[in-house]
């Protein structure tokens, strides 16, 4: 399962989309954090995917994250000042435009997963990881730090919940709670609290306006929906399942996940099972190419290969054209901009109820 992530989205988080406007700017007034206070409150607790906690006394001076989204997270709280790394970096062009000069000063540790001994010895007294297990992602680049080489470096190690620890979640994802909250636990641990809660107001408000036009919506009225991986590879597809942030976009869209039975983060299925599902819609997954211009290209040849391969050119979304165009990495990848995806989705399935 983590080479999935690896293959079909880690590799694709280091270009974030950049389409739609961000919704973090547009925000109610913020609520108090989670320690009861307005202001920074020490200590803050977070646990690991296990639930083993880890104790932060003070905000973190020096930070590295695994990937863009945890990067891009950090600079929508305005904590971007402590990043010193980053593995799986921006792309140029597909960070927010408000944000892509800050993220494009951060160093680089790696192209792809950060080599455990560059990660050890970088300075870093935090790891804010994206991913499950680094090890398993690495390939050729050695596995990841056990937790004491990372205590013996002087670096806590914290998990992006939606995420790494998707799979093992007791349900399925169906809102952006998971997410939210992985806003709000690096709020808390940066002394960014505030900041965090009118990130999280910004997208409820989005989110809960699209829930207002759905509300008469019943469920035969919801349309089935395919997000068809791309740049995974197209000889076996690759089904976002319910544990899967994508699902829960989707859902909150006024839609339905055609995968939401399989439970996990991602599985491997056949041509037969789509052809199977026979979807309403189909999301063109490609990630971020950096320019409007080549995005429409990678879109053009995502769709293409549906309209002319045999098992999917008979498909009722091909048939009539019911393309999504809208980049991976803001419908898979936890961030502030999912809330944008679920706008653009339910205006796209759902033009006479959601405006815009």
């Amino acid at each position: 399962m983590r080479s999935r992530v690896l293959c079909g989205v880690a590799a694709a988080v280091a270009l974030l989309v950049t389409g739609c406007g961000s919704g973090a700017e547009q925000v109610g007034a913020p609520a108090p954090d989670r320690t009861g206070s307005a202001a920074a409150a020490y200590p803050v607790k977070e646990s690991d995917c296990a639930g083993a906690e880890t104790t932060f006394t003070a905000a973190p001076q020096r930070i590295v994250t695994s990937n863009a989204s945890s990067l891009e997270m950090l600079l929508w709280l305005g904590a971007g000042d402590k990043v010193i790394g980053t593995g799986f970096p921006p792309g140029a062009g597909t960070m927010p435009a408000q944000l892509a000069d800050q993220a494009a000063k951060v160093p680089v540790l790696g192209q792809t997963v950060i080599p455990k001994e560059k990660l050890l010895g970088s300075g870093a007294d935090l790891y804010v990881d994206t991913f499950a297990d680094m090890g398993a992602m690495g390939g050729g680049m050695g596995t990841a730090p056990t937790g004491q080489e990372f205590a013996a470096a002087g670096i806590k190690h914290l998990y992006l919940h939606s995420t790494a620890c998707a799979a093992m979640l007791k349900g399925p994802q169906q809102d952006l709670s998971q997410v939210e909250q992985d806003i709000r636990s690096l709020g808390a641990v940066t002394g960014t609290a505030a900041r965090a809660e009118e990130l999280v107001a910004g997208m409820e408000q989005k989110v809960q306006g699209v829930r207002k036009a759905l509300a008469g919506l019943r469920a035969e009225q919801e349309p089935t929906y395919f997000f068809f991986d791309f740049d995974a590879g197209t000889k076996q597809p690759m089904a976002v399942c319910d544990k899967q942030v994508a699902n829960a976009v989707i859902s909150l869209a006024g839609a339905r996940n055609v995968f939401d039975g399989c439970d996990g983060d991602f599985k491997a299925v056949s041509w037969e099972d789509v052809v199977a599902k026979n979807p309403d819609w189909i999301q063109l997954g490609v990630r971020n190419q950096g320019s409007d211009a080549a995005n429409q290209k990678a879109f053009d040849a995502a769709e293409q290969f549906l309209r002319s391969f045999p098992a999917t050119k008979g498909l009722k979304a091909v048939q009539e054209g019911h393309f999504v165009r809208i980049g991976s990495e803001v419908t898979t990848i936890a961030g502030v901009r999912n809330a944008d995806t679920v706008q653009q989705i339910a205006h796209l399935v759902h033009p006479d109820l959601v405006k815009s």
